[in-house]
């Protein structure tokens, strides 16, 4: 499993194990995410000067909600124009997004290979607005600031 945290064009975070789909010339045609989530940070990114000592722990909460609500697939290509940057998440985002894919794979499990999705394949419209549906389960983890 390679869950790594994306970057789309449109400011999405987006956390999912990323696989790159190549054709016979090794040219990366597609990235297919399973399980894809936005992750949003829920705390405030900015720290007021003397707003907290360098002993206090920093409360930070994540909010991951399903990248595409309205689709049952828990696999989807996407087009590689559209990533900014695929990187590796904390250790504790890791962590969380790990037990949440381990309590959904109990209770369902749907069949959607990769070659599936090939067929599926669209360009996006840049031009297009995203809608941001506030279904969420929030998770919340303690790190030093």
């Amino acid at each position: 499993m390679a869950i790594k945290l994306a970057l789309l064009k449109s400011g999405e975070q987006v956390i999912a194990d990323i696989m790159e789909l190549v054709n016979d010339e090794n040219k990366v045609i597609s990235l297919v995410f399973s399980n894809p989530y936005i992750a949003t940070l829920l705390t405030p990114e900015l720290l007021m000067e003397n707003s907290i000592s360098d002993t206090e722990e920093v409360e930070h909460k994540v909010a991951f909600s399903p990248w595409i609500v309205l689709s049952s697939d828990r696999k989807m290509a996407l087009d590689p124009r559209w990533i900014v940057t695929i990187v590796e998440p904390h250790e504790w985002i890791k962590h969380s997004y790990e037990e949440k894919m381990s309590e959904l794979a109990i209770e369902t499990e749907t069949n959607n290979p990769v070659s599936d999705i090939c067929t599926n394949i669209s360009t996006i419209d840049d031009d297009d607005e995203s809608t941001s549906v506030q279904n969420f389960e929030v998770i919340t983890e303690e790190i030093n600031g």
